[in-house]
C-alpha cells in the first residue's frame, strides 16, 4: 500500500500576460508609437520612426521571452521519511534532491519591511533556495503551509 505524502506542492512561475495579452500590449504600443512617428516623419526626421519600430520589436521580444519560463517548475513532496525537491528549468533540465526531514532546517528570509525574500532549505551539505520565482506573497503562503508539515514529519 502506498503512503500519502504529508505535503505536496507544485510551484510554477506567475504568468501575468497570456499570448493574447501580449498581442494587445504590442498593438497598443504600435498605436502610441505611431502618433509621434507621423509627426517626426512629417518633419523629415524619418530615422526616429525606425527607432520607434525597434522599441516595439524589443518590447515584443522581452514579453515573449518571459513566456518561455512557463515550462519551469518545482515540485516539493514531504514524506514521513524524506523531503523530495524536483526542479525543472525552462529548458527541461531536471534536478532532484532528497533529504531526511529530521536533518533539514527551513528558513524564511525577510527584508527590512518584513516581506519574504527567500525560502531556504538548509542541511549539513549546504543551503538550497526553493520557490525563487515566486512573489513575496506566494512565498509567505508556501511557508505558512510547509512549516507545520515539516514539523509533523519530525515527530
Amino acid at each position: 500500500m502506498t503512503q500519502n505524502p504529508l505535503f505536496a506542492a507544485l510551484l510554477t512561475p506567475h504568468r501575468s500576460l497570456s499570448p493574447q495579452g501580449i498581442r494587445g500590449v504590442i498593438v497598443f504600443a504600435c498605436v502610441m508609437a505611431a502618433i509621434p512617428g507621423f509627426a517626426f516623419f512629417a518633419m523629415g526626421a524619418w530615422p526616429i520612426v525606425g527607432l520607434l519600430g525597434l522599441d516595439i520589436a524589443l518590447l515584443y521580444w522581452a514579453l515573449t521571452a518571459s513566456l518561455d519560463d512557463k515550462h519551469a517548475f518545482e515540485e516539493i513532496t514531504l514524506w514521513p521519511d524524506a523531503l523530495d525537491i524536483r526542479h525543472v528549468t525552462k529548458r527541461g533540465r531536471e534536478t532532484t534532491l532528497s533529504f531526511n526531514p529530521f536533518f533539514v532546517r527551513f528558513a524564511v528570509v525577510r527584508d527590512g519591511e518584513d516581506r519574504v525574500t527567500a525560502l531556504k532549505i538548509t542541511t549539513r551539505e549546504g543551503a538550497y533556495e526553493i520557490g525563487r520565482f515566486l512573489t513575496p506573497d506566494d512565498k509567505e503562503n508556501f511557508a505558512r503551509a510547509f512549516r507545520p508539515a515539516l514539523d509533523r514529519a519530525r515527530r
